[in-house]
């Protein structure tokens, strides 16, 4: 079984997320897709995030009945700081037969991976696909790579290296969608149409549940439609 995970705080879930997902799965023809809310993002426990119940129902009403994307709770359920290498590890319980996880994160998330829990042995448990985001540049993974002081090797595809696990990092494009949660946060505080960059259904969720303002209504008046 092939399958990817997308984390993230999704804050709101958005379709540069969504998008990314489904290219990535059609690209390296992955069973499935698990993009998983993070209940307690480890790098941002200094930061107000929205509930975990409202990121939750948002990324589903987001994928809908898509065949590829599912969203998964898991982290949810567990208490304490979502680290990845404890949701990596849970996956290769819950999914038999062992699964071929492939691990899609930004490049500069990627480069940061230094400073997540037990950050060496993530590359026992997954492959990784990089995706290109504006300011870092793939062509910089070369030397941030022989940094991390694993052994890890080029590859003979352009774009891909091997760790000693024989797990793979893949650098990949995807369709470039500068779209960010705290500018459609920023957006709704203001008063402004956050249409067409997040999903309808979430569209409609962030304005029933009065979700991203100020004093329980934005800055500026009624969110435009």
């Amino acid at each position: 079984m092939k399958v990817g995970i997308l984390g993230g705080t999704f804050d709101p879930i958005h379709l540069g997320h969504l998008r990314t997902a489904e290219e990535v799965a059609q690209e390296l023809n992955l069973h499935k897709v698990y993009l998983i809310p993070a209940a307690s993002p480890p790098h941002k426990t200094r930061e107000p995030i929205t509930d975990f119940a409202h990121r939750l129902a948002m990324a589903r009403l987001a994928v809908g009945h898509s065949a590829f994307l599912e969203i998964s709770d898991m982290e949810g359920r567990r208490p304490g700081l979502s680290y990845s290498i404890e949701t990596l590890r849970e996956l290769h319980q819950i999914l038999t037969p062992s699964p071929e996880i492939f691990f899609i994160v930004g490049t500069d998330a990627f480069f940061e991976v230094q400073t997540w829990k037990d950050y060496r042995k993530l590359f026992d448990y997954t492959h990784f696909v990089i995706i290109q985001r504006a300011g870092f540049q793939s062509q910089n993974l070369e030397p941030f790579l022989s940094r991390l002081g694993l052994e890890i090797k080029s590859s003979h595809n352009s774009g891909a290296w091997l760790t000693p696990s024989g797990k793979s990092l893949i650098a990949m494009n995807t369709t470039l969608m500068e779209i960010s949660s705290t500018c459609i946060r920023n957006l709704v505080a203001g008063g402004k149409s956050i249409r067409f960059l997040v999903p309808e259904a979430v569209v409609e969720y962030i304005i029933e549940k009065e979700l991203y303002r100020y004093n329980g209504k934005p800055r500026q008046g009624k969110i435009m439609r």
